[in-house]
Order: C-alpha cells, then structure tokens, then sequence
C-alpha cells in the first residue's frame, strides 16, 4: 500500500477516534449536568421537569414527555403524565396510547422520523405538528416504569443513532431517581392520609356518648366498634325536659376528615332540634335541608330518630333512609319500624312520615348501624337480619349490655377470620318491667 493512502487511513482513524471521544466527553458532560441537577432531590415534579430539559437541550428536540407508568391489577397500565414544552406557546405534545404498548410489549428505544408512514402505528391519528419522534424506556430491574420521549428535532429533519443512545443513556441514569422519588411522595401521602383518618377518627370518637343516660325504668347501652378504617356511624341520647329521651342512630357517607366534620354538623343540628322538642318528621326535614345547603351533592346521612315518653312508653319516630330498627315485645314479638322518607342530604325539600308504638314493660328497642347485618364471612354471606332477630330473641331476658354484646359475639363469630369492614353500632333500650 502506497505510504499516501496508509496515512490517509490513519488520519480517518484518528479522526474517528475523535469524534468518540467528544462524543463520550459530551454524554458525560450531560449526565454529569444531570446528576447535579437532581441528585438531591426527591419531588418527583421537579426531577422530571429537569430530566425533560435537560434531553431536549442533549438532543436538540422541541418537547418532550415523561409517561409514568402504573400496573394495576386487571388493567396493563395506568399513566401519569408530566410534560414540558420546549417551545413557549406551542401546544404540548403527548404519547399515543399505541406507542405506549409498544413500549410496554418491547422494552426498547423507537425512532419514528417519519411516524405517519411506519406500518406499525398505521391507525394513530398523529397531531398534525409532530414530525419526528424518539421513545426509550424507563426500566428499573427490568420492569418498565414510564416513558421518556421527545419530538421534532430542531434544524433537521429527524434523530439519529446518536441522539438515541444519549436519550437511552439518560432514560437509564433516570429510571431509578424517578422511581424512588414516586415511592417517596406514595409514602408521604400514605403518611398524610393515615394522619387524618387517626383525627377523623379521634373526632368521631369524642361526638359519641361515653355512657347512656340513666333513665328511671329503663335499661340502655349504646357502643359502636370501630372497624380499621374510619366509619361514619353516629348515635346519641338526649334526654328532655319533661321526661323525653330522643334517640338517634345514624351513617355518614364517606371517610376522613370530611365524614367526621359532616358528623359534628349533624350532632349539632339534631341536639338543637331535640332540645327544642321538635317532632321527628319536622326534626329530620329541618337536618335535611341543612345538610343539602351545607353538604356536596355526594354526601348523604342515614339516620333514625325517635322521641321516647318515658312515662307511657310511646315512642315517636321517623327513618331517614337508615336499617330499620327492631322493637321486641315482652311477649317475643318482633316489629320493624319502617315509617320515614329519604336520607338526609340527598334533596332539598322532601317530607317525612312518622310513626308511633308502644315499649310496654318488659319490651325492647333495637336500633343498629349496617355494619351489622352487612358483616360477611369467609364465604361472603351477609349476617342478615333474620341472623340478628334470632340473637335478639334468645337474650330478651338479659341486660341491654348483654344483649349489645351477644350481637356483636354472634356477628363476630359469624365473620370469624374475615376482616371487619364497617363500623358495628348499636342501642339497646329495654323498659325495665314493673
């Protein structure tokens, strides 16, 4: 070989050698910018923000997008996408669902310079503004965690390889930072959520009774058994001047701290109608209204509300919507009182019906929350209120303590090793006999 052309060689040689060299100079200058930038950080906004700016400046692209990628359960996955634009004004860009599940069935980067051609995505309706578009996975331990892509490549017509290994580098420096930035904000929530539940809870526990009355003749017990998550059940008992004693059993809909506030509200509203001695129809129209003006549309209160006359046993009440209670007679009959209307919160105006019985000596007055008759076993079968009459029945002759707690045994034992799903609350009124 002529000694021209051998030096002709190595010069390419070395020319070639230099260009790799500033090349791996340039993806180190890039991660090392990078790794400064978001190092110390844990929101995951901020890390991502950076990560997209500093690819679009590596790559020379207009926008680009991060997908965070979700599995959960029956679906393949859920996304959260974070964008950031690369040029002010511009409608931002996001990644077709069809790209995403290549992503997610190939784990591997994708270069589309000219998308609307590719056979593979014939059926995307691309945005009219994308020209070019480069895809490369997050992957933490395989497992694909989200999307980097960027489009349009500025003052070129589309990406190349080596656009595309400096985007896969960064993707692989960045899957992990995003990810455990994510967990870190999941758990800061988790932390934020249980903290408001053990208020809500805590509030909740101080509105209910912390013992029954003492009425002349009469036997009471009250308790609620919280389950593991925050309930909304509310009961109370008010005695009145005159020998009343009004009695409520009530659900709120939802959880946390809105449930216990949408509580203390209803607590307030029935206190004031009971010591103004307002009749229950009037009592639970009053609620309800306050409730509609004071409440979002999809918050709503069951409740049952009675007025007892101590002295000849009558008892007046009205159902909001709430399981009916039971009275047993003293000679083993059991009656359901029905007469009410619609929850509490649901319609601004609605009238409610009322009814009247009688506790005679010897009778018992039931009223209990959902979380009885709905608790369910390792076979999911409800324990009912044909389950209940019968518990209700073989302890008449017991104390009303008895009997509350030979529900909640025979409740209990009917769940046996099935969580606790709902609230348990009950009030056992017995007329003591003469």
């Amino acid at each position: 070989m002529a000694a021209p052309e051998a030096q002709d060689l190595r010069t390419a040689s070395l020319e070639d050698e230099n260009r790799r060299l500033r090349r791996a100079v340039r993806e180190l200058s890039v991660l090392n910018d990078l790794a400064s930038a978001i190092g110390a950080s844990l929101d995951s906004e901020h890390i991502v923000n950076t990560i997209i700016s500093r690819c679009l400046r590596a790559v020379r692209a207009e926008q680009g997008v991060i997908t965070l990628v979700d599995r959960q359960g029956d679906r393949d996955m859920r996304t959260l996408v974070r964008t950031s634009a690369g040029v002010q004004g511009q409608r931002s860009l996001h990644v077709e669902e069809a790209i995403l599940g290549w992503m997610l069935i190939n784990k591997k980067p994708l270069l589309l310079n000219d998308p609307r051609s590719d056979e593979r995505f014939r059926g995307v309706r691309w945005d009219e503004s994308v020209r070019s578009l480069l895809c490369v996975p997050l992957l933490v331990k395989s497992e694909l965690t989200g999307v980097l892509a960027v489009f349009n490549k500025r003052g070129s017509w589309g990406f190349n390889e080596d656009d595309q290994r400096v985007l896969s580098i960064l993707a692989s420096q960045s899957a992990q930072v995003v990810e455990t930035a994510r967990l870190y904000e999941k758990e800061q929530s988790l932390r934020r959520i249980q903290e408001e539940l053990r208020l809500a809870r805590e509030i909740q526990q101080r509105l209910l009774p912390k013992a029954p009355p003492e009425v002349p003749g009469y036997d009471i017990a009250a308790a609620s058994w919280p389950a593991e998550t925050v309930g909304g059940d509310y009961f109370d008992l008010i005695v009145q001047e005159g020998g009343g004693l009004a009695v409520c059993l009530g659900d709120v809909s939802g959880k946390g701290l809105l449930a216990a506030m949408l509580m203390a509200n209803l607590q307030a509203t029935i206190r004031t109608q009971a010591l103004m001695r307002a009749s229950p129809e009037r009592c639970l129209e009053h609620s309800n209204r306050l409730l509609w003006q004071s409440t979002e549309p999809h918050k709503f209160v069951t409740l049952f509300y009675g007025i007892l006359d101590t002295e000849s046993g009558d008892l007046r009440y009205s159902n909001a919507g709430h399981d009916r209670p039971l009275l047993l007679s003293d000679r083993g009959r059991l009656t359901c009182l029905e007469e009410g209307g619609l929850v509490l919160g649901f319609v601004e105006s609605t009238q409610y019906r009322e009814g009247v019985v009688r506790m005679t000596p010897g009778s018992m007055l039931v009223v209990y929350s959902d979380g009885v008759t709905d608790a369910t076993n390792e076979h999911d079968e409800e324990f009912g209120v044909e389950r209940l009459k019968r518990v209700l029945v073989e302890s008449a002759g017991e104390s009303a303590a008895s009997v509350s707690e030979a529900v909640l045994e025979a409740v209990r034992g009917h769940a046996a090793a099935a969580e606790q799903s709902d609230d348990i609350t009950l009030v056992v009124l017995k007329r003591v006999r003469e």
